[in-house]
């Protein structure tokens, strides 16, 4: 459903006409359109991961270790990605 919501707002589209034929799958809402705001939630998502995969990755393994106790490191630095 991303990727068409990508494609479309790609197209010039807006996100409140891309709304009206996207259908909710499952949920409370099952089978009515999408909310606005939902598409924006995924767009930022989808930004996030985009901008930042390596942290997106090492979350899950983050978590884990919180769950036990533990506390995760600080991460070494990385180059600004502009700066490259």
């Amino acid at each position: 459903m991303l990727h068409s919501v990508l494609r479309r707002l790609a197209g010039g589209e807006s996100a409140e006409k891309v709304q009206h034929d996207l259908i909710v799958p499952a949920g409370k809402r099952k089978g009515h359109p999408s909310s606005v705001a939902s598409i924006y939630r995924a767009l930022a998502e989808h930004a996030k991961r985009e901008a930042y995969p390596e942290a997106v990755e090492q979350a899950p393994a983050d978590f884990a270790a919180l769950q036990v106790g533990e506390v995760p490191g600080p991460r070494p630095a990385r180059p600004d990605r502009a700066s490259l």
